[in-house]
């Protein structure tokens, strides 16, 4: 498999959406069975909580409502997270509020993906495929990190160089075997990893990403990058440590650097965008702590022992 797709693959991906507004909910199931999905609705958030607590796995992603009768979206969104079995379970929170503490709110309790009222059709269909595709690449390595043989519990350092996202999905389950709270710490892996890449050593900025996804073009452009002679020979070096109470990951690039300041957090104007979460994500969920250095080539990935 490819360490991430394109984020327009819809194939057999089932959403849930809870919507007070007869015409809201007609509006989104219209739009997104346009695009291959198969939608269930519900009207207010205590019947969205019963599906999907019933049933984890069920769904991909769940839209809700920010304000809804018997229980609000936001109350829905905490029961959620304080569920291990679907505190990962991708959130797109839909609300006509659009300040920016309301937007900021919504993150911090959870939802990473912010959809504004009204609607727009290419940003429903943007926000909702980046949910999709985030939660299958999740659910791919947890699987792969499942059936990959713990050996790294062995090893007391480490280092190691690769180039490729199909190196970076590797290395990323390898590494996370020396955790026992694997499948959370290898997405965060696997984010670092592929940054390394596509935005340190091939270049690649936010900008270009996001016209690469919306074209459906960005993996054939890593391929592209890779091959040329000003990024071939370019590498990305890991090097592995086990200290008594906890695990490094110092991860090195050969790019010119970023401003990472800015990533370390969902911004709210970015809460609709097609990708830009990554580095949040690994720090809020993964990892125990993260740090960036210098002009952000390098990072120090650490795993508390204590805490999984």
């Amino acid at each position: 498999m490819s360490i991430r797709g394109t984020g327009l693959e819809t194939t057999e991906s089932r959403l849930l959406i809870a919507d007070d507004e007869p015409d809201n909910l007609e509006l989104l199931q219209l739009f997104l069975e346009r695009e291959d999905y198969r939608v269930d609705t519900v009207d207010d958030g205590t019947l969205a909580w019963e599906k999907i607590s019933a049933d984890p796995d069920l769904y991909d992603v769940v839209l809700l409502d920010r304000m809804m009768p018997k229980m609000t979206g936001m109350e829905v969104l905490k029961k959620m997270k304080c569920d291990a079995r679907l505190s990962r379970l991708p959130v797109v929170l839909q609300t006509a509020l659009s300040s920016s503490q309301d937007v900021t709110e919504g993150i911090e309790a959870g939802a990473y993906y912010y959809l504004g009222k009204p609607y727009e059709r290419s940003i429903l269909q943007s926000v909702v495929a980046a949910a999709v595709s985030d939660y299958k690449q999740y659910r791919q390595l947890a699987h792969d990190l499942e059936h990959t043989q713990r050996t790294l519990g062995m090893l007391d350092s480490g280092e190691f160089s690769f180039s490729t996202l199909d190196e970076a999905h590797a290395l990323s389950l390898l590494l996370a075997n020396g955790c026992t709270s694997g499948p959370s710490i290898v997405s965060g892996l696997s984010e670092l990893l592929v940054n390394a890449v596509e935005h340190g050593n091939l270049g690649i900025s936010y900008a270009e990403k996001s016209s690469l996804l919306k074209q459906g073009d960005w993996l054939d452009e890593i391929q592209r990058r890779l091959q040329l002679s000003e990024y071939r020979n370019r590498r990305v070096r890991v090097s592995y440590q086990k200290h008594a109470t906890s695990l490094t990951f110092l991860i090195t690039d050969d790019g010119t650097g970023f401003d990472w300041h800015r990533y370390l957090e969902i911004e709210p104007e970015r809460g609709s965008d097609s990708h830009g979460r990554g580095i949040a994500l690994a720090r809020m969920i993964s990892f125990s702590k993260l740090e960036y250095m210098g002009n952000g080539n390098q990072v120090l990935a650490t795993v508390n022992l204590t805490d999984g």
